[in-house]
């Protein structure tokens, strides 16, 4: 089990002095075939045909609005009043919330170099899960996944939990469940400091690098003038781009923010070409952990957690917004 411990002073700073080097670190240490610990009994509580008992299964999705989750049922509950026989109540039991990260996406989900811990906001995020459901923030076990690695995880009930800039959409509804929108992304283009570019428009006849299965990549068929490069993550897309085998990368915002931080040479230019809302994947049949998350959720936006988060981590991309609005109506 890869546990996690909950500090917060001068991360982004450590990260951010390693430069290149750094990069170069976090992708060696990025293993996307990593298991969860033997004897986890993770299927007891995700991915089986009924889920935990009291759980709601979630019906085919009918996608009218794809942000549109399933809203709270009340008041948050503690540790110790956890609804009987609940997904959460299982998780709680089983002793860790089991979740499928990044382990290589600078101030979303990456591993510092220095602590060998998993950082960033979207494991932040996490941390509040686990704080709400075990009144312990650490109680995290990392499954490190790749984008393309985020939909079986969760249809094989492999994990409680993805946070790794996954974007909502009604393909995705139609095997997964998604909590509300707990981040606002949108698609721009990473180039070199030397480059004309003034967005993805500019970029005919280049090279442009972007994950497999993440909804990045298929928006570059938009684009026929440009060659589409895949890689297995983001930080693959780097080391081609730093190795001058891609002309660009692709990405969300929050992405190309972290890398921009480790290359001096690069820059990120464009209005954002997406919409990008990100929610957290949950098994499709956990409905009772959807509206818990989303509980959880709303308590970040109204008791100042959600802004600190960001703060902390996306600084880097301007003065915090407002935190997205939770929209609800989903029924199982």
């Amino acid at each position: 089990m890869i546990t996690s411990t909950f500090r917060k002073s001068g991360r982004m700073g450590a990260l951010v002095a390693l430069g290149l080097s750094g990069a170069l670190v976090l992708a060696a240490c990025a293993t996307p075939d990593a298991a969860p610990s033997a004897g986890a009994p993770v299927a007891s509580v995700v991915g089986t045909s009924g889920g935990a008992a009291g759980s709601s299964v979630a019906a085919a999705a009918t996608c009218e609005n794809p942000v549109a989750s399933y809203a709270p049922d009340g008041p948050l509950p503690g540790p110790g009043a956890l609804p009987a026989g609940s997904t959460m109540a299982a998780i709680r039991d089983r002793g860790s919330l089991i979740v499928g990260v990044s382990a290589d996406t600078l101030q979303l989900g990456a591993r510092n170099p220095l602590s060998g811990q998993i950082e960033g906001f979207d494991i932040d995020v996490l941390h509040q899960v686990s704080n709400a459901i075990f009144g312990d923030p650490d109680r995290l076990q990392f499954r490190v996944i790749t984008s393309g690695q985020r939909l079986e995880v969760l249809e094989n009930g492999e994990v409680d939990v993805v946070a790794r800039a996954f974007t909502i959409n009604c393909e995705r509804w139609e095997t997964i469940a998604f909590s509300s929108e707990y981040y606002h992304a949108g698609q721009k283009v990473l180039v070199t400091r030397d480059s004309e570019a003034q967005g993805i428009a500019d970029l005919a006849g280049q090279r442009v690098c972007a994950p497999d299965g993440t909804t990045t990549l298929e928006r570059l068929q938009e684009y026929p003038d440009i060659t589409a490069v895949p890689a297995t993550t983001h930080t693959g897309c780097l080391a081609l781009f730093q190795q001058g085998k891609v002309d660009a990368i692709t990405g969300d915002d929050t992405i190309l923010a972290g890398f921009a931080a480790q290359d001096p040479y690069a820059k990120v230019v464009g209005q954002a070409i997406s919409d990008e809302p990100y929610g957290l994947g949950i098994p499709a049949q956990n409905v009772d952990m959807v509206k818990f998350v989303n509980g959880v959720l709303e308590q970040m936006r109204t008791d100042g957690t959600w802004t600190a988060l960001y703060d902390e981590w996306l600084g880097v991309l301007g003065p915090a917004p407002a935190p997205p609005v939770a929209v609800y109506g989903r029924t199982p």
